[in-house]
Formats: C-alpha cells, sequence, structure tokens
C-alpha cells in the first residue's frame, strides 16, 4: 500500500520513510488520544497506524474512556484553550485528575515511545513507567485561558518533547522542545481519492440536493469554533445575489458532548431557509463527505477558532475554492488569492462565495493551485516522516 503514495509524493519520500523507520524497529510505540471516530485526530490515527506498521514499525493505538462529566470538563478545557477564556465544570481538575488514573490502570502504558495526543489524556504522564512521552497538541494554545493552562503546563514540562500544528501555537512559557508539524490528509483514502461523477450525483441527490444548482458546503462538527451560524449568515448574503444552496454536514464525536447544544442552535437558524441542509452524518461516512465536497461549488470553513482544519486540504486536494476563516492552521493551507480566500467577516465569506461562482476561470486556477500546495506540503507520508523523525530524536537515534 504505502508503495502507491509514490505516484504522488515521489520515490524519495517514500525512501526516507523506510529509512528512518529502520531507526525504530526495535522500539514498542503508542498512540493515545480520546475518541476512534469524529474529528481529525482520530481520522489521521485510523490512517496513519496502519501507515507505520507496513513500514515494520510496533505500533498501537489505544483510547481513552470517560463519562459525560469527564467529556465536558475536556471540552470546556479544549474551549478555554482555544478561546483565552473559560467556565469550568465544578470540581473539572478533580474530575480530570480521576479519569486520568482510571485510565492508566487499564492502558498499558509501558511502551518506549507514548504519543498522547490533545489534552484529554496528557494527564497520563504522571503514571509513566517507561520510555520517552511526546505530546502532540492539535488545538490553537497561542492564547489560552491561563487556569487551565497552567494546570496542564506542569504536565507538559514532564515530556520529552512537544509538538504543535503551526509556528504560531508555540509557547515560550515551557521548556520541553517543541516542534512544528502540520497535520495531513491522505489522497489515498475514501474520503480523497477520485470517485466517478455518477456516484457523487447520486450520494447529492440521495440527500436532497438540487443537482442544477451551485451547491456551497462546510464540513464540519457541530461547534460553535466553525462558526456554523456565520456559515449561514454568510449564505444569506451571498444569495441574495446568486441562487443557490447550502449543506452543512457534520457527524457526532464521543468526547464533545457539546454538539447537541450547537445543533439545536443552528437548526433555528436555518429555520424557514429551504436551500439549506442541515446534515448529521455517522462517523466512516468518508464516501458521502467526498461526495460532498467533490461535487460543491465552494467549500466554506468559516472556523473562528481552528487547531489546522483537515476539511481545508482534503477540499482543496479536490481542486476546490476553500473559503476559510484566518485563523489557527487554515492560514497555512490557504494563501490568499492564491490558493483560496481567507476571510475575518460573515460578509467577507459571502463575498468569496458569489465572486467564486461569477468567475470560473479564477475558481479553475485556483483549485490548480490548491491541488499542488497540498500535495507539497499536507500528503500523510510528510506528516508521517516528521513524526518518525522527532520519535528518533527523543530516543537518540537520529537528529531531526
Amino acid at each position: 500500500m504505502i508503495e502507491k503514495y509514490s505516484e504522488i509524493v515521489g520515490e524519495a519520500e517514500i525512501d526516507a520513510l523506510f529509512r528512518i523507520a529502520e531507526k525504530l524497529k526495535d522500539l514498542s510505540i503508542l498512540h493515545v488520544n480520546s475518541t476512534k471516530a469524529g474529528g481529525g485526530v482520530a481520522e489521521i490515527l485510523n490512517r496513519m497506524v496502519p501507515l507505520m506498521k507496513e513500514l515494520g514499525l510496533n505500533v498501537d493505538w489505544k483510547v481513552i474512556r470517560g463519562d459525560n462529566e469527564f467529556f465536558k470538563v475536556t471540552k470546556s478545557f479544549h474551549n478555554s484553550l482555544q478561546n483565552g477564556v473559560g467556565s469550568l465544570p465544578e470540581n473539572a481538575f478533580k474530575t480530570y485528575e480521576k479519569w486520568q488514573e482510571v485510565n492508566a490502570g487499564e492502558i498499558p502504558l509501558d511502551y518506549d515511545i507514548v504519543m498522547i495526543h490533545d489534552p484529554q489524556p496528557l494527564g497520563l504522564i504522571d503514571f509513566k513507567k517507561k520510555g520517552n512521552w511526546i505530546w502532540r497538541c492539535h488545538i490553537d494554545i497561542s492564547n489560552p485561558y491561563l487556569p487551565v493552562w497552567n494546570f496542564l503546563k506542569e504536565k507538559v514540562s514532564k515530556y520529552d518533547a512537544m509538538i504543535v500544528s503551526a509556528p504560531v501555537f508555540a509557547r515560550d512559557d515551557v521548556e520541553t522542545p517543541q516542534f512544528v508539524i502540520p497535520p495531513s490528509i491522505d489522497p489515498l483514502s475514501v474520503k480523497n481519492k477520485p470517485i466517478p461523477p455518477v456516484t457523487v450525483r447520486r450520494v447529492l441527490y440521495k440527500y436532497g440536493i438540487d443537482l442544477d444548482k451551485p451547491l456551497i458546503v462546510q464540513i464540519s462538527r457541530f461547534d460553535y469554533a466553525k462558526d456554523p451560524i456565520g456559515a449561514i449568515r454568510a449564505f444569506k448574503i451571498a444569495k441574495r445575489h446568486v441562487d443557490m444552496q447550502f449543506a452543512y454536514v457534520g457527524s457526532p464525536a464521543t468526547d464533545d458532548p457539546e454538539g447537541e447544544e450547537v445543533y439545536k442552535k443552528v437548526v433555528k437558524e436555518a429555520e424557514g431557509e429551504k436551500d439549506v441542509k442541515l446534515l448529521m452524518l455517522p462517523p466512516y461516512s468518508d464516501l458521502e463527505i467526498n461526495a460532498f465536497q467533490t461535487g460543491a461549488s465552494v467549500v466554506l470553513q468559516k472556523s473562528i477558532k481552528e487547531g489546522f482544519g483537515l476539511t481545508v486540504s482534503e477540499a482543496m486536494w479536490k481542486r476546490k475554492v476553500v473559503i476559510g476563516g484566518r485563523t489557527g492552521g487554515i492560514p497555512l493551507q490557504i494563501i490568499h488569492n492564491m490558493t483560496g480566500y481567507l476571510v475575518d467577516s460573515v460578509e467577507g465569506a459571502a463575498h468569496y462565495i458569489v465572486h467564486t461562482i461569477r468567475n470560473p476561470k479564477v475558481a479553475e486556477e485556483i483549485g490548480k493551485n490548491a491541488r499542488e500546495h497540498v500535495r507539497n506540503n499536507f500528503v500523510i507520508t510528510r506528516h508521517m516522516r516528521e513524526y518518525l523523525m522527532v520519535m528518533a530524536h527523543v530516543t537518540k537515534r537520529g537528529n531531526p
């Protein structure tokens, strides 16, 4: 399977992967995160872990568990780290610590390399048995709510390395060595490989999409950070100028108890708009997501906070014009006017929706640039190589 990537990234990249993996072959590696499905972290691990095994690595993936109270706490951590303000449930830190201990008793932590993803399982470091530990932070921590950050920072300081997705997320108040590694997409996955036009039409028809009308799409969780209400408002403004339709396509995640509350508010915002479709697809609806992105005239990612936003690269890979919020990791992917459009407001998003639909030649050129930008920077082989280089560094098997 891994050889197939050489057609996309070249033989040299595949060679580099095998050479760096050779240095780590006798070590055991564990990834830990908070959900098996839903969201970019689970999606990357679902693709990356089998590829790492194919490189000959001894790698496992474990998911922590918790009750609703725990995930309310970790969602409040997530929001407060990204927004700089906090509203924590009662006894939040105590609940967090309790579930770290529970999970430490259930997950074997005696691996040579442990990579912990995001804040939810970060506290497992307190139960470290051996090996080198790496904290992989996928969210924006550039302006955190200090009570939460200071609580977590003590744990971060016990790690051998920390990885963030963008330079702006790096912290100058921790001594743990930091690395910048943007996430990636898998161009050979069901979600990203080319699918026949007839499949695209069939899927869109199934979900009530008018095949003769321009389609605006946002693929995101129902999460305030993704600004679903702003996305609908941008569509409403744009529709005054061009007849079009909008599909907001989300899916549930077990570690996000806030999703239902956001969904209800979005339903209210869309009330009475016959050209707005709100869809909650089950996890692993990869073919459907592919069809919506492929069939879209414009893809929105109107986030107001974003760690990276894999859906941006996914759509760019399909040569789509993506209009993204100027936040977090989105500007790494969208170079304004070259590989897409960056916006700071609802009105800005509406303007570029109309502009894209009215200027198909410009859209085609931007789509072409977008795909090349993804090929050069955001494909899973590069991502995996950089992870292995950090692992080699912390285990003193090589320098990054």
